[in-house]
This record gives C-alpha cells, sequence and structure tokens, in this order.
C-alpha cells in the first residue's frame, strides 16, 4: 500500500518463486547455507523462466524494457541481482531486501548491464546475514555498478517502514533519473 501510494503510473507484479516449499511457500532457489555454490546454480536454472515472464509482463503492460525495476526480498533479491545484472536492456534499478549477490566470481565474465543498485539489509538478520550484503556491495562497485548498501540497525530478516521508505526513494530517484537521462 505504501508504494502504490507514493508511486503514481506504477505497474506492481510480485511473482511466486516456481519450487513450491513444505510449508506451503514458495521459492526461487532451494534453501543452501549463505554463499552455497548451488544458490548460483539454481539463480542460472530458473532465470529463463524469469526473464520470460518478465518479458510477457513488459508487453502486457505496453513498458519499454528500460522502465523496469527489478525488486526483491531475500531470495527475491538473489534473483532480482542475477537477472538485473543479465537483462539486455539495462533496467531503471535493483534493489534488493535481505539478500545478495550469487556468484560473484563469475560476475566480471556475465555481466551485461549495470543499473544502480540498493541493497537493504537488517543488521540483525540471522537468516541472511550481514555480511552478505557488504560482501555485494564491494563485488557490485567493483565491478562498475552504482551500489549502495543500507543496514537498517535493529532489524532481522525482514522488512520495515523504514526499508520501503528509503527503498521509495531509491526507486522514484531511479525512475526521474532515467526519465531526466533517457535510456
Amino acid at each position: 500500500d505504501y508504494w502504490q501510494s507514493s508511486m503514481e503510473n506504477v505497474a506492481f507484479v510480485a511473482p511466486d518463486g516456481p519450487e513450491a516449499t513444505k510449508d506451503g511457500g514458495f521459492q526461487w532457489v532451494g534453501k543452501h547455507p549463505p554463499g552455497d555454490l548451488h544458490l548460483y546454480d539454481d539463480a542460472v536454472a530458473v532465470a529463463p523462466q524469469v526473464h520470460d515472464f518478465i518479458n510477457a509482463e513488459l508487453t502486457r503492460e505496453g513498458l519499454d524494457a528500460s522502465r523496469l525495476s527489478l525488486v526483491g526480498f531475500s531470495q527475491g533479491a538473489v534473483m532480482a541481482l542475477h537477472l538485473g545484472l543479465r537483462r539486455t536492456v539495462t533496467p531503471a534499478a535493483v534493489l534488493g531486501y535481505s539478500g545478495g549477490l550469487v556468484g560473484m566470481d563469475k560476475l566480471k565474465d556475465e555481466i551485461v548491464s549495470k543499473p544502480p543498485v540498493m541493497l537493504v539489509h537488517g543488521e540483525q538478520d540471522q537468516l541472511a546475514p550481514l555480511y552478505g550484503m557488504m560482501a555485494s556491495v564491494k563485488a557490485l562497485t567493483e565491478a562498475g555498478v552504482a551500489c549502495q548498501g543500507l543496514p537498517i540497525p535493529g532489524l532481522g530478516h525482514a522488512v520495515d517502514a523504514n526499508a520501503l521508505i528509503f527503498g521509495a526513494r531509491f526507486l522514484l530517484s531511479a525512475f526521474a533519473y532515467r526519465e531526466k537521462h533517457g535510456g
């Protein structure tokens, strides 16, 4: 609700991951420990399906691919980063909550686009520790991606009102920049 009221003329689509979990949810990648190489392999495996979904949504909404922003939480953040850096048309922005970059050692050989990136992460996150965000920011910056990391004090593996506000400001800024400078 917060984002819909602060961002007019924005289409929000929130797909579930393709794999059902035992607890009734869905996942994008298998449940592996942070830094596990299987996270990257799983992201690579599901990426074509998600690219197709994104392209179909862009067509359905009548939007140019340059107007796309990818936002994700946890595994969704992993996928937003993985996909956003490999799309042929650079997205307007990538925003990740409580997730990070997988396959950092492969990034320089696979990066296709360099959208602005913001990673927001709870300092008390026990599921996806903060060091993953810090390592992601470092790897992205070294790859020439304009990236900022925002640790939120006292926050665990969640998105709170502050995280939503900072994320909305980042997205609005990215859209305004894209509008002014084209692309």
